[in-house]
């Protein structure tokens, strides 16, 4: 699977963004797609997945009830929208293809990395 994320930018906080990531592979339509992020000085954290059937979803306790992931197959696109945004959700986010069709939460459930898309929150 080849994933290609784009649509991060500045937003002030409080503010909206969504990111999203095309990916490409016979694989991408049978698996779970997730995102993770990587602050300065920070670990990559688990974010949001959802499973092959679009359903399934799950959320890291720091974006839940803010951050919506979603997943539409004709476009094979994968998608996070993030309201209420914070300057601690200042990171570079990155999709991931899962190796399994169902979510999951951990690094080894994900098999294909996309190149990351900045997203800054000012204050």
């Amino acid at each position: 699977v080849q994933l290609q994320a784009s649509g991060g930018g500045l937003v002030q906080a409080g503010g909206s963004l969504r990111v999203s990531c095309r990916a490409s592979g016979r694989a991408f339509s049978n698996n779970a797609l997730g995102w993770f992020r990587q602050a300065p000085g920070k670990e990559r954290e688990f974010v949001a997945s959802i499973s092959w059937s679009g359903g399934g979803a799950l959320y890291g306790d720091s974006v839940k009830g803010r951050f919506t992931i979603s997943r539409e197959k004709a476009s094979s696109t994968v998608s996070l929208q993030m309201n209420s945004l914070k300057p601690e959700d200042t990171a570079v986010y990155y999709c991931a293809g899962g190796r399994r069709s169902y979510s999951g939460e951990s690094f080894s459930d994900y098999a294909s990395w996309g190149q990351g898309t900045l997203v800054t929150v000012s204050s």
